[in-house]
């Protein structure tokens, strides 16, 4: 409710004319390298404009951005980005994507300072959506859920990161960040910030016995962020054992690989046949989601936090009549944006582990290629 309070302004206000005072950087350029997304498998480096700000806004020259799963199943077509007889696209192109960064203010519309406690050189990070701060959901705290859904990187109204300059409209959610963070490190608070929020949905005890699956950037920082809860037990599962050692790096007091045994039965032996309380799904893969709901105890809380790349079929009887189970979706990361800086901050998980490669930008493709096979590779991140 308080990030809700502090943005939503009166009509007066967003309509009033105002004379623009910026501070800005004296060599900010008017062209600048991007890459540019015109449909599935189409992505190109081009040369286009440096975005302008006005009044709220501010411009960061942008240090790095990681490539986020997400981005990978847009590139490759997945329904969820580009509709199907369903649904409409989601994407806008033709547009700069790439949702996970960190960038250093080089110029400051009016307010925009003084709202966000930002000076010229400071580097500071943006939410990864834009809300309205007018819908029903904003309204009621759930920004994250705002219906024009202005995510970085999609909407023409929010272009993203993979590019040399980018901005922060008016209206984002903007936090300082500390210089001492590394800027490869810092363009993992997105997505750790998403972890601690499915972390969050998990409402976790201290007797409660976890299971994370997968272990990608998004599971290795749940892993991170559960252990910080004190369960019983926390188990992560994965298909690849390096990227289970991670895991036990973050936290993990079990590590279990489904082509090694058979996790399900596993589980159910450690917790005396009943299963595990808390499953947190994070791989987008249909045969976690089947595993997950056998794997689970009765009364148990199922997190799902994935993009798929298809639909998945389950008996649903096992959710109701056999299980009575509590399923929470997860979606991007409200109020979840600050541990997750704190955590970096105070280096409480194995980033040289987990982000695995880092490339120029103009090496995208080959970021995306290797994020789409994710067998050599954990978090990508790219210098523009």
């Amino acid at each position: 409710q308080s990030l809700a309070a502090q943005h939503l302004y009166t009509r007066e206000t967003q309509t009033k004319k105002l004379v623009v005072s910026m501070e800005s950087h004296p060599d900010i350029p008017q062209r600048m390298k991007s890459v540019v997304c015109h449909g599935p498998g189409d992505y190109r480096m081009e040369e286009i404009a440096v975005p302008q700000v006005g009044p709220g806004e501010i411009l960061v020259k942008v240090l790095a951005v990681g490539i986020c799963a997400g981005d990978a199943k847009c590139f490759a077509g997945a329904p969820h980005f580009w509709g199907d007889a369903k649904r409409p696209s989601y994407v806008q192109p033709p547009i700069t994507p790439g949702h996970e960064f960190i960038g250093e203010v080089v110029r400051l519309g009016e307010g925009s300072g003084k709202k966000y406690g930002l000076e010229i050189g400071d580097h500071a990070i943006s939410e990864q959506i834009v809300p309205c701060w007018d819908c029903r959901f904003c309204f009621r705290g759930g920004y994250n859920m705002c219906v024009p859904h202005d995510i970085y990187g999609f909407h023409q109204k929010s272009p993203g990161a993979m590019a040399s300059y980018m901005k922060y409209p008016a209206g984002s959610v903007n936090y300082k960040v500390p210089k001492s963070i590394p800027t490869w490190q810092a363009a993992f608070i997105e997505p750790l910030s998403c972890a601690i929020h499915a972390v969050k949905l998990g409402d976790i005890q201290f007797h409660h016995v976890v299971v994370v699956a997968g272990c990608g950037p998004l599971g290795l920082g749940m892993v991170a962020a559960a252990k910080q809860k004190n369960p019983a037990k926390l188990i992560a599962v994965d298909l690849f054992d390096w990227k289970l050692d991670v895991a036990k790096a973050c936290g993990a007091d079990v590590v279990l690989n489904p082509n090694k045994c058979d996790v399900v039965a596993e589980v159910k032996k450690m917790t005396d046949g009943y299963g595990c309380d808390v499953y947190i799904e994070a791989t987008g893969h249909p045969a976690s989601v089947v595993q997950g709901l056998h794997m689970i105890a009765k009364l148990g809380t199922f997190v799902e936090y994935s993009v798929f790349g298809q639909e998945t079929t389950v008996d649903w009887t096992i959710i109701s009549d056999m299980k009575e189970l509590t399923v929470r979706g997860g979606h991007l990361s409200p109020n979840s944006y600050p541990k997750a800086i704190s955590m970096i901050h105070n280096a409480e998980l194995p980033l040289d582990r987990i982000i695995t490669h880092r490339f120029p930008l103009e090496d995208f493709q080959k970021g995306i290629d290797m994020v789409n096979n994710s067998s050599e590779s954990i978090k990508i991140v790219l210098f523009p």
